[in-house]
């Protein structure tokens, strides 16, 4: 009986494999042009090197003592804007705060383009520097949330001398080819090779990205937040998220990585492994925190300033207990997964950019 529906599910691929192979196409990018200058930050933009204009916002402690910095990455789909009250609690701390729409995001030029994993990388390389001259003294944390925690990971473990003192990852965008169903690989592939223009939405998949409902409709209200997607921007995505998670042993830096129990978004199966790969590689460095009442945006979701505590404890020591105790609960679920008592392949924990 299974066989014979795989056989079925086969014949009815056969048509769109075939025309795959007449009339395929390459999804597009759009990298970055040459260097042409050194790359500036203003109060209101990040230049880059080939003169690309990226809006910047940045939020700064009421009388400019500061104590550290953190350099902050959206995710997909989203913009910088995705840290305003993050970085208003965090300005309160004697920490800075910037974020710029990276491109294809945001008011950033071409938006719903994919730029490419080595632009994104090559970007972030050169704000931290740019940043660093600007601060020569003050610590560097880098954040990134989802497709921003995939693009902070992709850099430091290529770039493992960036003066960066600490990366803190939000529901990491770790979900690669590999532990995706076969059907949803052959799938993309197809459409970003034959109709890489064709736009989707998440409309109607029931997934809940978070439990901050007026912060979802102020989403949905926000003229700069995309909703439509072309094909050929989410396998871009899925190229980012295979880099990723093969790259979690590459990572020294120490790290506090941030998951929810109800994420709906980033599954939990290849989030383990990344957290296994990732902590095998430098166990006394890195601290996991697990919230069970987390979603996906974790850091929007109604018990955000729970998270804000966490990171402001960790960055100022980072071998102390979590304010929430979500370390520990990291912890037990964790030790719980190797023993095989948590079926990770097909769900997540507990019950979205």
């Amino acid at each position: 009986m299974i066989r014979n529906r795989l056989f079925d599910k086969l014949k009815l691929l056969s048509p769109i494999l075939l025309l795959t192979h007449l009339q395929a196409c390459t999804p597009m990018i759009h990298p970055a042009g040459t260097p042409v200058i050194s790359c500036q930050i203003t109060d209101s933009f990040f230049i880059t090197t080939d003169g690309t204009p990226l809006p910047l916002k940045s939020w700064r402690p009421p009388q400019d003592e500061i104590r550290s910095i953190i350099i902050a990455l959206h995710g997909f789909n989203d913009y910088s804007n995705f840290f305003q009250q993050s970085g208003v609690f965090f300005g309160q701390s004697r920490t800075v705060s910037y974020a710029y729409d990276q491109r294809g995001f945001g008011g950033s030029p071409n938006p719903g383009s994919w730029a490419g994993v080595d632009t994104y990388i090559q970007d972030l390389e050169c704000f931290i520097q740019a940043t660093k001259n600007k601060h020569p003294d003050i610590p560097v944390y880098l954040l990134g949330v989802s497709m921003g925690g995939a693009i902070v990971i992709s850099t430091m473990a290529q770039s493992i001398h960036l003066p960066v003192d600490g990366i803190i990852l939000a529901a990491p965008a770790v979900w690669a080819r590999q532990t995706m169903p076969w059907y949803q690989n052959v799938l993309l592939w197809t459409l970003s090779h034959t109709v890489p223009w064709l736009t989707v939405t998440g409309n109607g998949l029931g997934r809940m990205p978070s439990d901050n409902i007026e912060m979802l409709r102020a989403l949905d209200q926000d003229p700069l937040v995309i909703r439509k997607t072309r094909v050929e921007t989410i396998f871009g995505l899925v190229n980012l998220m295979d880099r990723a998670l093969s790259s979690a042993d590459l990572i020294s830096t120490k790290t506090l990585l941030l998951y929810g129990e109800n994420d709906e978004i980033i599954p939990l199966e290849p989030t383990y492994q990344f957290l296994h790969d990732l902590t095998d590689a430098g166990a006394n460095r890195h601290v996991i925190a697990i919230y069970e009442n987390g979603y996906h945006m974790l850091l929007r979701d109604l018990q955000a300033s729970v998270l804000w505590h966490d990171i402001e404890t960790w960055m100022n020591s980072s071998s102390s207990p979590l304010p929430s105790g979500a370390d520990k609960r990291a912890q037990e679920l964790i030790e719980e997964w190797m023993k095989g008592e948590i079926q990770t392949s097909g769900r997540t924990v507990g019950g979205s950019s």
